[in-house]
């Protein structure tokens, strides 16, 4: 294994809904997601994360709740992924489409998990218990987990 790079993903959740993006471009095209991206250098993960989050759908947060630390591998990529989760439950402005997302409302009873990157059926009912966690996916292409794991944690 080599490098690690640093990723954020945000979830705006409102019960009984989620916020989640439709990735317009790039890698994940074609499959909902929360709203998040690399961490630029001299940028906390936080500020990564509220940075992210405007960009791709202009919204603002107060408050971002750390919910999550997974770390991704692809099968013939050394370099890892090292995402660092949020949950927002209050936010400012109105969901708006950027050139990478489009945003839209779901139940959460209606996630589209088979339009979704193959983990988040794992860990998104922690997230929405308010459940912190820790896991590790390892990918072959963006449809095949390999290997996992996935424990709640009392920090993270």
């Amino acid at each position: 294994m080599g490098t690690a790079r640093l990723f954020t993903l945000v979830l705006v959740v409102q019960p009984p809904r989620v916020l989640l993006g439709m990735k317009k471009r790039g890698f994940g095209a074609g499959l909902w997601n929360g709203f998040g991206g690399k961490v630029q250098p001299g940028e906390s993960i936080e500020e990564a994360a509220r940075r992210e989050l405007l960009e791709e759908s202009g919204l603002t947060v107060d408050t971002l709740q750390k919910m999550g630390h997974i770390t991704f591998e692809f099968v013939g990529n050394s370099e890892l992924m090292e995402v660092h989760i949020f949950r927002a439950d209050d936010f400012h402005g109105e969901p708006t489409e950027s050139d990478e997302m489009r945003p839209q409302w779901f139940q959460l009873d209606e996630v589209p998990f088979n339009h979704m990157w193959a983990d988040d059926i794992y860990w998104f009912p922690l997230l929405l218990q308010k459940k912190l966690f820790r896991g590790y996916f390892k990918f072959q292409g963006q449809d095949t987990i390999l290997e996992h794991t996935l424990k709640e944690v009392e920090e993270v």
